[in-house]
């Protein structure tokens, strides 16, 4: 059965139904459980945005407040993972990142690699991302690539619930580490979800929209931009096809070629700071594998290269929106080709 719920309730589920499959996975980060238990508290605070709120009265000592330290429990939670259990740790933002990358890049990344296949991390890592928060530089950062680069990690990107649910469980079930990034501005959009658990197969895009006459490739928060860029367009004749990556590691190269060669015009859309993005790297894949196809440029719609601002204005202007990439759209169809 069907019904609608927001991406944040999507991933609430998904965290619920896999620790009631399996008693091996277990949850922890700062205020996950928000001192339940203690004289006057009821429930779990659920982190600073609300997204496991109620699993600690489900689950208990299962879901784990940890010490502001991302070092130890980032660390704790590979160790763990080494050890049989299941852990997902939540790195409140992905900005933290600094504080705990070398266990993340030169630990677990590498453990099946380094011990010959006889070792796995099944950890994920669940973080928030983006910008339009009025969270200022240190919290509003696009920090994927950097997790993509890196060998032996995979890296998720949902855009809708229905994805997050799925990608989530299949994360989950994973037998690798996992960096699941959450877009801060997507936790109220709803849409439908199904009631039963279910996975999404990594590196596998999806179509969004079909299309002839342009490519438009993307991922996270971006899709929606893409998105409604593509349906004003189409009032002008323009028909576009979007992609949604849903995983930059691994990548969907298929899709993303086999669209190109459809349309021979591709447009790439990434909320990340501009230079070894995403959008870098897919232009670099089209360029190498598909120049044959294009009938024009290959042109990418990013922020500039400058920390996200905290002014409301400038933050609006930072990030991509659905003007540029129109405009950008417009910018490659009047190469004839």
């Amino acid at each position: 059965m069907n019904r609608q719920l927001s991406f944040q309730q999507a991933i609430n589920e998904a965290l619920a139904q896999e620790m009631e499959r399996d008693q091996t996975v277990v949850l922890m980060g700062e205020d996950v459980a928000g001192g339940s238990g203690t004289e006057g508290q009821m429930d779990a605070w659920g982190g600073p945005l609300g997204i496991t709120k109620g699993l600690w009265s489900k689950f208990g000592d299962r879901v784990m407040d940890t010490p502001i330290s991302e070092s130890a429990f980032v660390g704790s939670a590979i160790g763990a993972a080494l050890s049989g259990l299941r852990p997902v740790a939540e790195l409140m933002f992905v900005d933290f990142m600094g504080v705990c990358f070398d266990q993340i890049f030169n630990q677990a990344a590498k453990f099946r690699y380094m011990f010959g296949g006889k070792a796995s991390t099944p950890l994920v890592i669940r973080t928030m991302c983006g910008a339009g928060f009025r969270a200022a530089a240190q919290h509003s950062q696009c920090l994927y690539p950097i997790f993509t680069h890196i060998p032996g990690l995979k890296c998720v990107i949902p855009s809708t619930p229905y994805d997050a649910k799925g990608l989530l469980i299949q994360s989950i079930r994973d037998n690798d580490p996992v960096i699941f990034f959450e877009h801060k501005l997507l936790y109220p959009i709803k849409g439908m979800v199904p009631t039963e658990p279910y996975a999404i197969p990594f590196g596998e895009a999806h179509f969004v929209r079909e299309g002839h006459d342009i490519t438009l490739v993307t991922l996270g928060r971006m899709v929606h931009v893409a998105s409604e860029a593509a349906l004003g367009l189409a009032k002008d004749g323009i028909d576009c096809e979007v992609i949604d990556l849903r995983t930059t590691s691994p990548l969907d190269e298929e899709a993303i070629l086999e669209s190109v060669e459809k349309t021979g015009r591709l447009v790439v859309v990434d909320e990340a700071s501009p230079r070894c993005n995403i959008a870098t790297d897919v232009s670099a894949m089209v360029a190498q594998k598909g120049f044959a196809w294009l009938k024009a440029p290959i042109h990418m719609v990013t922020p500039p290269h400058t920390p996200v601002p905290f002014s409301d204005l400038l933050e609006d202007l930072y990030i991509p929106d659905a003007s540029r990439v129109s405009a950008t759209i417009l910018e490659v169809m009047r190469y004839k080709g």
